[in-house]
């Protein structure tokens, strides 16, 4: 049985919006778009796929330069309500 957290439409801020499109969304659906968004720009570190290089947009979601994949779960949390 899904978690129907997880499901629920969640509330997200402006700096999450403009990287994954505008709410509500799912936290699955955001953790979705997010890689949707890493993958298109390209921004895996390519000496370890596990990181993210933050561009212009990430940088003021995640608050610094590279993250981890499990950060970046983390950092995003509170912008969702």
């Amino acid at each position: 049985m899904p978690n129907a957290a997880f499901a629920k439409p969640m509330t997200l801020s402006p700096e999450l919006e403009a990287v994954v499109g505008a709410g509500p969304l799912p936290r699955s659906e955001v953790t979705k778009k997010l890689w949707e968004y890493i993958k298109k720009n390209d921004l895996q570190n390519p000496a370890n796929k596990r990181n993210i290089l933050a561009d212009e947009k990430l940088k003021v979601l995640f608050g610094k330069d590279e993250v981890t994949m499990f950060e970046m779960t983390k950092i995003v949390s509170p912008h969702m309500k």
